[in-house]
């Protein structure tokens, strides 16, 4: 990364269940998967963008107070060629039915080994899956 490569904002969750499984998205047009989220709106706080874009996404309504923060973390961005992701990550618990919608072309409940062997997003693959092995431990 140089000082002039373009960051793109973004929050996004580690959505998990009660049985283990996390949640993965692709969106359409990408062969990559990836958590839920997406990019910040000038002024909107993380939360907030999180809060609106699970629910363009997925049709998910949740609280912010329900978003657990887990760090903030960069990589190369999966469906931008050149540009980084500046990503807050927010830990979900979901016990209810998730439905791709909006730009979501796909969305998977996969165990950790299982997201493993998909086409992963770097931010998802090195960092926010790391996450939940580290909590499981």
């Amino acid at each position: 990364m140089t000082a002039d490569t373009p960051i793109i904002r973004i929050a996004a969750a580690l959505i998990h269940d009660e049985a283990g499984r996390v949640l993965l998205v692709r969106k359409r047009g990408s062969r990559k998967f990836m958590q839920p989220g997406g990019k910040l709106d000038p002024g909107e706080t993380p939360t907030a963008a999180l809060v609106r874009e699970l629910a363009e996404e997925l049709g998910l309504r949740v609280d912010q107070a329900a978003l657990k923060p887990l760090g903030h973390f960069s990589a190369p961005a999966a469906n931008e060629p050149g540009h980084v992701i500046e990503a807050d990550i927010f830990e979900l618990p979901v016990h209810r039915q998730i439905a791709a919608a909006a730009e979501i072309e796909e969305a998977v409940w996969v165990t950790l080994d299982e997201a493993m062997v998909l086409d992963l997003a770097t931010l998802s693959r090195e960092h926010v899956l790391p996450l939940l092995s580290v909590e499981r431990s």
